[in-house]
């Protein structure tokens, strides 16, 4: 049946049902006085409504809502190839599980979503530090000469600079190893067998001394030192003996009262005043030192003269001329006197009280620093620019010893009391105490921070006192190995340290400050500033029973500091 039908039959039901309903509309007004009785008398059936069958529906195909598409990644979509047949694998896919497809697209489907910029680095930063640790693992297998020469040789085989600006030599061979094993991930073996091939036998060899045990190197002394050694040692196990003993019975003897002794030097520092002033040269003066009874003092300066003075009215007593350039310092023999000079023409000089030459040491490549005696008064230590310092016999004029050991100049050196030791300062800032009994270096004292250019050791034999142009004086603990204190002494460079030398109550230190200060040994305190200088101060003196000064300094001016102390001095061994 067509829907027109159908529409048509469904008007025509419409049109009978309301004419029906019309006709008892009428035949119910008509009948209405009777509609009691007849209802009383029989019911009347009332047929139930028609309802009219409603048209049938079309079927109408429902309209496809889309479903909602994945998230989309932060780069965008692009439409790969589909894989080739006969291709191992799948397309790449951003998720490790999904083996069918991209996220998000159906099976089948060629179109994918690659990777995050940002994931997209994390993995090639991953794989590169992958390789990078693989070939580090094979770069520690690879064997690699050991011999710097060998190293450099090699890289010049096989193409690449022999050095580069600034590279030490571990650097060098380590940039060896890596080249090594770039060429082998390259393919590039038979390179490197050809440059290892090309290698002399005799680069070998010396390859496989390297890798052999290594032992000390050490020079093979005279037999002059030999003997200095010798005799040396026998002259600091005595002088060691006497100071241990001595100061053992200073600690077991109940009268001895140390803080009373301490006490009275003190005193006697804090009351030393400006004695006299003297002009000692034209041209500045950079060294004193005081001859053993103190009766002598002797001054050199920069016009190359070295001149003795009479104590304590400082008169004129002899000029030392013999040096060609300006001298750096002065100093008298502990046991005679006898002075050394030291210059600015790479010798130092050994002079009488006459003026007369006694010896010239020569042998240093540059000027000499600073001079010293051995306790013994057999021996002299000169140190240079030339990065040793070294010992000479003074009868003969030989030299014993040259000793290297600093990476810059030597500038001071300091003899201990017994004799076994020396210590010595550079322009590195490093101290060094040497043991003269065996030629070792058993200790090296780091702690100065600029170039240490006075040093001193302490009667008491286990204190070292170093000062420098970081301004400041350090106390080393030679038991201890360490800086025991630090001194902030002067506004400038300190150019002298001096203990106390009979008893190492109180240090003194010089400065280019222009002025000159006395510290307390027990607790390092200032105990005296001495002022009265008019341009910096390049060294200074103490008498050997700590009751005079004297400093020098580039105002060409000798000053003698005396102490006025009256009170009860103390009894001496």
């Amino acid at each position: 049946m067509g829907v027109d039908e159908d529409v048509l039959h469904l008007t025509k039901l419409a049109e009978s049902s309301s004419d029906i309903m019309d006709t008892e509309a009428v035949d119910a007004v008509a009948g209405e006085g009777s509609v009691q009785a007849t209802i009383t008398a029989a019911p009347t059936l009332v047929p139930p409504p028609v309802v009219p069958p409603l048209a049938p529906v079309a079927l109408v195909p429902p309209v496809s809502v889309p479903r909602p598409l994945a998230p989309l990644p932060f780069g965008a979509h692009v439409i790969r190839p589909p894989p080739k047949i006969g291709e191992a694998g799948s397309v790449d896919t951003d998720s490790d599980g999904d083996e069918t497809g991209g996220r998000g697209a159906a099976p089948g489907s060629t179109v994918e979503y690659e990777i995050s910029e940002e994931s997209r680095q994390v993995r090639e930063r991953q794989e590169k530090a992958r390789q990078e640790l693989l070939l580090k693992r094979r770069a520690v297998a690879l064997a690699v000469p050991t011999n710097d020469d060998a190293v450099r040789a090699r890289l010049r085989r096989l193409g690449e600079p022999m050095t580069l600006f600034g590279e030490r030599e571990m650097e060098r061979r380590d940039r060896l190893r890596m080249i090594m094993v770039r060429l082998e991930a390259e393919g590039q073996s038979d390179k490197l067998l050809k440059a290892h091939e090309d290698e002399s036998p005799s680069a070998r060899a010396e390859e496989e001394e390297e890798d052999a045990p290594q032992y000390p190197f050490f020079t093979e002394g005279s037999k002059a030192l030999l003997a200095a050694r010798n005799d040396i040692a026998k002259f600091s196990l005595v002088k060691a003996a006497l100071r241990l003993q001595r100061a053992k019975r200073r600690r077991d003897d109940p009268d001895e009262d140390l803080d009373a002794e301490i006490n009275w030097a003190l005193k006697q520092a804090e009351h030393l005043t400006l004695h006299c002033s003297e002009i000692g040269d034209d041209r500045p003066l950079s060294g004193c030192s005081f001859s053993n009874d103190g009766q002598l003092l002797a001054t050199c300066a920069m016009s190359g003269v070295a001149k003795l003075w009479s104590m304590p009215r400082v008169g004129k007593v002899s000029a030392l001329k013999g040096h060609t350039e300006r001298a750096t310092d002065v100093t008298f023999s502990p046991v005679q006197n006898i002075i050394a000079s030291a210059s600015a023409d790479r010798t130092a000089k050994l002079w009488s009280t006459d003026g007369t030459v006694l010896q010239t040491f020569e042998g240093h490549l540059d000027r000499v620093a600073r001079i010293a005696f051995h306790p013994s008064g057999k021996y002299l230590g000169t140190t240079s620019f030339d990065k040793t310092w070294r010992l000479w016999d003074i009868e003969s004029g030989e030299e014993l010893l040259l000793q290297e050991g600093h990476s810059r100049s030597v500038y001071g050196i300091a003899f201990h009391q017994d004799g076994s030791l020396v210590a010595s300062s550079g322009l590195d800032a490093l101290i060094r105490v040497w043991d003269l009994r065996t030629g070792r270096s058993i200790l090296a004292l780091e702690g100065h921070v600029k170039p240490v250019l006075g040093i001193s050791f302490s009667p008491n034999g286990y204190h070292l006192a170093s000062g420098g142009e970081d301004n400041t004086c350090r106390i080393w603990d030679l038991r201890k190995k360490r800086s025991l204190y630090i001194i902030p002494a002067h506004s400038n460079l300190v150019s002298q340290v001096k203990f106390e030398p009979q008893e190492g109550y109180f240090l003194a230190t010089s400065s280019y400050d222009m002025t000159a200060k006395v510290w307390s040994a027990r607790d390092f305190k200032p105990v005296k500033t001495l002022s009265g200088h008019e341009a910096k101060i390049t060294s200074m003196d103490i008498v050997g029973d700590g009751s005079s000064i004297v400093t020098v300094s580039h105002d060409r001016k000798i000053k003698i500091w005396n102490s006025d102390y009256k009170g009860e001095k103390m009894d001496e061994d």
